[in-house]
C-alpha cells in the first residue's frame, strides 16, 4: 500500500515513490471507509483493530453489567460490537478459519455477558436460544443478501455488472447449465481473485437452495437464508 507525505527529497526513503513535489511513502495498511486494507488484502490488521476494540467496548459493558438488564446488555452488545462485526463483513468472504475465529472469539464472549454464563460455558446453546448466526454465517448472509439484490436489480450498476446470469452467459459459451438458474462463476487465477465478489458471489448464489433464492421478495430471501444458515449452523 501507498500513502502521500511531502517530505524534503534528500529524506525520501529508498522504497517510495516521488511524482513532482509529492512523495509516496508504503505503509503497510492503510484505511478506506473504515476497514484497514493491506497489500495482500488478508484482512488481518483490520481483523486485530476490530478485535481489540470489541474487546475494549465489552470490557467497559462488563464493569456495569450488575447495573443492567438482559435486555439491556444485549441492546449494548448489539449496538456497539455486533455492529462493528457486520459492518462490510462481507470483505471477510473467503478468508481462513483461522482469522474467522479471532471475531468469532469475540461473539463468543459477547453472548457469554449478555447470557451472564461462566467462563467455560459451552457457547453453541447461547447462541442458539438467542437465534445469533455465527460470524461465519454472518458472512454468507450478507454476501447472499447483496447476490439477491444484484440478480433482482436492487442494488448499484457496478455490483450488478458482475454478475452473469445464465442467458447471458450462455452467449458467450454453450453452457448445459445455462438454464438451470445457475450464475456463471468466472475462472480466478490467485486466491484473492478467488474471494472477489466476482467469484464467491455466483458461487455462494448457485450453493444456495433453490427453495431460498426463488424468494419472491426481498424480505421473504433474508427470512428463509436465515432459517437455512441457522439449520446449517446448529444442526449436527
Amino acid at each position: 500500500m501507498w500513502c502521500s507525505a511531502s517530505r524534503r527529497r534528500d529524506t525520501v526513503p529508498t522504497d517510495s515513490l516521488v511524482i513532482g513535489p509529492d512523495v509516496i511513502v508504503p505503509v503497510a495498511a492503510v484505511k478506506d471507509l473504515g476497514l484497514y486494507l493491506d497489500s495482500a488484502m488478508s484482512m488481518r490488521d483490520h481483523i486485530s483493530r476490530l478485535t481489540s476494540t470489541c474487546f475494549g467496548v465489552l470490557r467497559q459493558i462488563r464493569c456495569v453489567r450488575r447495573s443492567l438488564t438482559t435486555r439491556a446488555r444485549t441492546m449494548l452488545v448489539t449496538c456497539f460490537v455486533f455492529a462493528r462485526l457486520d459492518y462490510c463483513n462481507a470483505v471477510l468472504t473467503g478468508l481462513r478459519r483461522c482469522d474467522l475465529d479471532r471475531l468469532q472469539a469475540v461473539q463468543n464472549a459477547a453472548v457469554k455477558l449478555v447470557a451472564g454464563a461462566r467462563k467455560f460455558d459451552h457457547v453453541t446453546p447461547l447462541l442458539r436460544d438467542r437465534h445469533w448466526l455465527p460470524v461465519q454465517h454472518r458472512v454468507t448472509f450478507k454476501t447472499a443478501v447483496m447476490m439477491y439484490k444484484c440478480v433482482h436489480g436492487m442494488t448499484a450498476d457496478y455490483l450488478a455488472d458482475y454478475i452473469r446470469l445464465p442467458s447471458s452467459a450462455a452467449a458467450d459459451m454453450r453452457l448445459r447449465s445455462a438454464s438451470s438458474g445457475r450464475l456463471f462463476v468466472p475462472r480466478a487465477r490467485t486466491a484473492a481473485g478467488d474471494r472477489s465478489f466476482a467469484v464467491a458471489g455466483p458461487r455462494l448464489w448457485n450453493s444456495l437452495p433453490t427453495a431460498v433464492t426463488s424468494a419472491g421478495s426481498l424480505s421473504a430471501f433474508k427470512r428463509q437464508l436465515k432459517t437455512f444458515l441457522f439449520r446449517t449452523a446448529y444442526t449436527n
